[in-house]
């Protein structure tokens, strides 16, 4: 079975007047992402992880502190990345954070402030490329990580209900070199929070 690219849920220039520009998204999702798709069908053609699941493949091959993945991990686990990436933003009216998530989020942090400055934090803090992540984790609470390269909550059997890419891929264009304000920009402007309380809903 082969992975496929998915459309993005909006158009390249939607995202444009909330800070991340039609040349970021088309270099990055037709670019960047349709690369990991391509040279992971490549590595997985013929291996015992043709015809398993993104997560399977993800999970299976995850290898625990490792600097360097291998590149089956390295493809699927960027590809399963950036599929939730897409769909955790979005130019619609969707930047008020539903009750029940901001509930869950000032439980767990004592305010929605903390909780973003945490989160901006551990991207800024990532060491050159990763992610940032608000996650469930496996006691039921919320936490902010950050992960190396690919790496992902697949991997700590964790629950993904909002991710950052800090490659330079995804702010350069837009940002340059200023990981910490693409990263608040994000969070201000670019985070579809009901995608986010529904993820938390179904977790």
């Amino acid at each position: 079975m082969s992975f496929t690219l998915p459309d993005l849920p909006y158009a390249h220039d939607a995202l444009a007047a909330l800070g991340m520009s039609k040349e970021t998204l088309e270099y990055h999702h037709d670019l960047h992402h349709k690369a990991y798709v391509d040279n992971g069908n490549k590595l997985i053609a013929g291996t015992e992880w043709d015809g398993k699941s993104l997560e399977d493949i993800v999970k299976g091959t995850y290898k625990a502190g490792a600097v360097a993945q291998n590149g089956i991990f390295n493809n699927a686990s960027q590809h399963w990345n950036h599929m939730q990436f897409w769909e955790m933003m979005g130019p619609g009216e969707n930047k008020l954070m539903p009750g029940a998530l901001e509930a869950a989020i000032v439980e767990s942090f004592g305010s929605v402030a903390k909780f973003k400055d945490d989160f901006a934090a551990a991207g800024a803090g990532q060491f050159g490329s990763g992610w940032c992540w608000l996650v469930k984790d496996t006691d039921g609470g919320l936490k902010v990580t950050k992960t190396e390269n690919g790496v992902n909550p697949l991997c700590f059997g964790q629950t993904a209900l909002l991710g950052c890419d800090v490659w330079e891929h995804s702010y350069y264009i837009d940002f340059r070199n200023k990981r910490p304000a693409y990263l608040t920009n994000f969070l201000d402007k670019l985070v579809n929070w009901e995608n986010v309380a529904a993820r938390l809903a179904s977790a």
